[in-house]
């Protein structure tokens, strides 16, 4: 998974103010629990020591994501004033949370985009449209890309038709070109379709062999897909659970072989620390479920990551900081242009300490390259 998103978070220095906050919507009175959120936020942050337009640029953003329905949540990043960066996240946290730090946690939020799987998906339904436009039967196709599971709050492009039933024969070859596009627009792993039996069979029969070869029919009947949520959720979720894009299951049963053939596979926090200060890592891998207590020692830049302040010094660094694991290894897998691979807790590899890299290239401190 790429981490470009995250890239406009450490665009300006620190101190950050951050918050992860659940803002669902699937409450009561979801805008009296948001104003009650939106002032812990603020005292929190406060009693750290945030400045006040700082405090201010977060809470103000707080809730203003009426238009996703449901449960979720937000992720919210702020300094010297300004927003650095805002998310929704498809889960909300556990316990809302509020720190100000020089160093911001964005891993919690990096985890949550993960696997980013790319899809397209189309449901197809008839229409009863007597009184409307004279026509009595309809078939509508709505279709929509997205990259699992962000697409939960941020569905991607969504396109509709409506075709009358005793045209489909002809007329679905209108859908079949339009969602060929977008699956191409997208490059989808996956093209979902669902909906009417008989349609949705001559659909799937008129679609080209390296699309049908992607295809993963989901039965029965689509549900109701709430506002700013995506389309067709609901089987999604059953369908993409435990699941890795293709492209981060590649890159983790490449990390695999390499720690079949070789003794001293990149793995442990120490190694991947040692990779991540030289700009090694082509890859971050991290276990889902991965716990990381041990904290590491950070300075100014990216590559400045060490698991005492003395190897840090030892570079030349002398503004040193103890910070948590997580936050420093995104970081510096950000700030090196590595991407991030979200191993699920039942899927392999189980990395010691829950962590590793794939290597772009090796020197004398290391002995295999992916």
């Amino acid at each position: 998974m790429k981490l470009s998103f995250l890239e406009p978070l450490y665009a300006r220095p620190g101190p950050y103010a951050c918050a992860y906050v659940d803002t669902s919507r699937d409450i009561e009175d979801p805008e009296t629990a948001n104003d009650l959120r939106r002032r812990h936020v603020r005292d929190d942050l406060t009693a750290q020591g945030a400045d006040t337009a700082t405090v201010a640029a977060v809470a103000a953003v707080i809730g203003t994501d009426r238009a996703v329905s449901g449960r979720h949540g937000q992720a919210v990043f702020a300094a010297h004033g300004r927003l650095a960066l805002v998310e929704e996240l498809p889960d909300p946290p556990v316990h809302d949370l509020a720190e100000f730090t020089s160093l911001p946690d964005a891993m919690p939020l990096a985890v949550q985009h993960a696997p980013d799987i790319p899809y397209a998906a189309a449901v197809v339904h008839r229409v009863d449209l007597r009184g409307e436009t004279g026509v009595e039967e309809e078939l509508q196709v709505d279709m929509e890309t997205g990259r699992w599971p962000i697409s939960r709050v941020a569905p991607g492009t969504h396109s509709r038709r409506r075709i009358p039933v005793a045209d489909w024969q002809r007329g679905v070859t209108q859908v079949v070109d339009e969602l060929e596009e977008l699956a191409d627009r997208g490059g989808a792993d996956v093209i979902v379709v669902c909906g009417e039996v008989w349609a949705r069979g001559v659909l799937l029969h008129r679609l080209p062999r390296r699309l049908s070869e992607r295809v993963v029919v989901a039965e029965g009947v689509a549900g109701e897909d709430g506002e700013g949520r995506a389309l067709l959720e609901g089987e999604l979720v059953e369908l993409f659970r435990g699941r890795m894009a293709a492209r981060d299951r590649a890159q983790a049963g490449t990390f695999m072989a390499h720690r079949a053939r070789y003794s001293s596979a990149a793995e442990g926090l120490a190694a991947t620390v040692a990779a991540l200060q030289r700009s090694q890592a082509r890859s971050l891998l991290v276990n889902e479920d991965a716990e990381f207590s041990m904290p590491v020692w950070t300075g100014p830049q990216p590559t400045h990551i060490a698991l005492s302040p003395a190897d840090l010094r030892s570079f030349g660094v002398s503004a040193v900081e103890e910070q948590p694991a997580d936050a420093a290894l995104i970081r510096a897998a950000v700030g090196t242009g590595a991407e991030l691979v979200v191993v699920p807790p039942e899927e392999e590899p189980r990395l010691a300490d829950g962590v590793g890299v794939l290597l772009r290239y090796s020197d004398t401190a290391t002995t295999w390259v992916s």
